[in-house]
């Protein structure tokens, strides 16, 4: 395994990651954005206000993309394991 087998290894777990959190942040990203909207339009400033909409959109995206997250793991998983038999010297 080369300097080449590692960085592509690296770049397949940048994207994995990326991949499997966006769902997850984008959600709570427009929640916590819709709470902010509402907390400005009505002057409401409660902490719990802006923590539950949060909570709830990240266990209905765990829900919606879950097997999707799963299922990228499990892939990168699975080829980083079949990587490691080609570890060691080459020559």
């Amino acid at each position: 395994m080369n300097l080449d087998d590692f960085l592509l290894l690296g770049q397949d777990a940048i994207v994995t990651a990326v991949l499997v959190s966006s769902p997850i942040l984008v959600l709570g990203l427009i929640a916590g954005l819709a709470v902010s909207i509402f907390q400005a339009a009505t002057q409401i400033n409660d902490a719990a206000l802006a923590f539950i909409p949060k909570i709830l959109s990240a266990v209905v995206g765990l829900v919606f993309f879950g097997h999707f997250m799963i299922v990228r793991i499990a892939t990168f998983t699975q080829t980083a394991y079949e990587r490691i038999g080609h570890l060691g010297p080459t020559g």
